[in-house]
């Protein structure tokens, strides 16, 4: 592993974490190439900003969980070649119900060349302290979907106002959202912005 890229539970003491593309449950069905261990990766930039959102969340109650952090470039072209594969429904309806996979690039919910690759973004969202329990968001990861963009309509108020204390604490510490995601944001002092790694996280 790349020297300033770390295991952010190593540098985060309590973060929670379940990474979406080292398991069965992700868009494409099965583990993604470059994922051999179901743990997060990024930067140490990366790590000392979620610290601070950490701390900033539990101020309004809530923990992190992360769901995606450094991804290596051999899984985005694992996510190519899926695309290109005969739709057999098995994730459709839960992850891209109104749309052909095909589609995920040209919506812009997954990118061929994407800056989890960087190391500095993450897929997140939040958790109770009270209960341990998920917070309502209005959906899950990866549902490719109108529904999943900030200020979406269809939401209940409890899931709009838990999108929005997502995205204060991550701005405040100085990340910044994806319109189309509410779960995925960029450290926006990213240090290798022009970089894109392909070391699996092993």
């Amino acid at each position: 592993m790349k020297s300033d890229f770390v295991f952010v539970d190593e540098f985060v003491p309590g973060m929670r974490w379940d990474a979406k593309y080292a398991t069965w449950d992700n868009f494409t069905g099965k583990p993604v190439d470059g994922y051999v261990l179901n743990r997060i990766v990024g930067t140490k930039a990366l790590c000392t900003a979620l610290e601070r959102a950490q701390e900033k969340a539990a101020g309004l109650g809530f923990g992190l969980v992360l769901w995606d952090g450094y991804r290596p470039q051999r899984a985005v072209e694992c996510f190519l070649r899926w695309s290109r594969l005969p739709e057999d429904g098995r994730t459709k309806r839960r992850h891209y119900p109104n749309i052909d996979r095909a589609e995920m690039f040209e919506r812009g919910y997954v990118a061929a060349k994407s800056g989890h690759s960087r190391g500095s973004t993450v897929d997140l969202t939040l958790y109770e302290l009270a209960t341990g329990e998920l917070a309502p968001m209005g959906g899950g990861h990866d549902l490719m979907d109108s529904i999943s963009h900030h200020e979406a309509s269809g939401i209940t108020s409890v899931e709009a106002a838990n999108r929005r204390h997502l995205r204060s604490v991550m701005e405040a510490c100085g990340f910044s959202a994806y319109e189309h995601e509410w779960w995925h944001y960029t450290l926006q002092d990213e240090p290798y912005p022009d970089d894109y790694f392909d070391f699996p996280i092993a």
